[in-house]
């Protein structure tokens, strides 16, 4: 078995040779104008298919808001506004995320979605929240961003020093499978070619890990098997209380 991993993974490898130069030269970025509409159009699916456990994520938003009522929230990493269906009315947003791209697809979200009012939208990665100042939001929510993220300790540091005291930090990740299946395998075979399709998303990372050494009071995370395509079945989920 050893040895077919190898070879698959050499081939693999091989093959994102074109991708790794395009990188290389500058051309790649051009993707990232395209990447939007890609995740708009996979965004209604992933719903779908997660709708109860994003409900059940969810659900407990209300129990940080402020006296009388009122959510400000930050999402990191923002893109089309897959997760607005599920946020509570009267709820505050400031929306973040590298990509400005996604401009367009979130005024079409927030059009759809009455119940919420946009903040603002700021351009800036998740390690580096900039204009946000500390302990200014109740709730901060990233989901499939922290297998894209340079640095997921800086972004959890970032989302720690936005909260108020007592705030939560909510999350859904696609993680690496258990190292004893062929998942595990798999993932990391095809691990080359998934980052450039993925707009740099990585299907190995153990991102648990690094919410269980955050500088958080309180961790609710649980392991599920989502309901979506083997290489991304595996999912944590939950929030991380300040």
């Amino acid at each position: 078995m050893g040895l077919f991993i190898v070879i698959f993974t050499l081939f693999f490898q091989i093959l994102s040779l074109p991708l790794q130069f395009l990188e290389l030269v500058g051309i790649y970025g051009y993707y990232k104008k395209i990447f939007p509409y890609l995740l708009f159009k996979i965004s209604d699916s992933y719903n779908r298919k997660m709708q109860a456990h994003k409900k059940e994520l969810f659900s407990h938003l209300a129990q940080f808001s402020s006296p009388g009522g009122s959510l400000l929230l930050l999402e990191i990493g923002c893109g089309n506004g897959a997760n607005f269906d599920f946020y509570p009315a009267s709820c505050r947003i400031i929306c973040t995320d590298p990509n400005p791209n996604f401009e367009r697809y979130l005024d079409s979200a927030f059009a759809k979605n009455s119940h919420l009012q946009l903040e603002r939208f700021v351009v800036t990665p998740g390690e580096s929240l900039k204009g946000i100042a500390d302990g200014s939001v109740d709730v901060v929510v990233c989901t499939l961003v922290l297998c894209s993220v340079r640095n997921t300790r800086a972004v959890l540091k970032e989302a720690n020093r936005v909260l108020k005291r007592g705030g939560a930090f909510f999350f859904m990740e696609h993680v690496v499978a258990d190292p004893s299946t062929w998942l595990h395998s798999f993932q990391h075979v095809l691990q080359p070619l998934w980052y450039y399709f993925g707009d740099g998303c990585e299907l190995t990372r153990a991102t648990w890990k690094e919410l269980e050494e955050a500088e958080f009071s309180e961790l609710k995370l649980r392991h599920i098997q989502a309901p979506l395509m083997p290489l991304i079945k595996p999912h944590v989920i939950g929030y991380a209380v300040k």
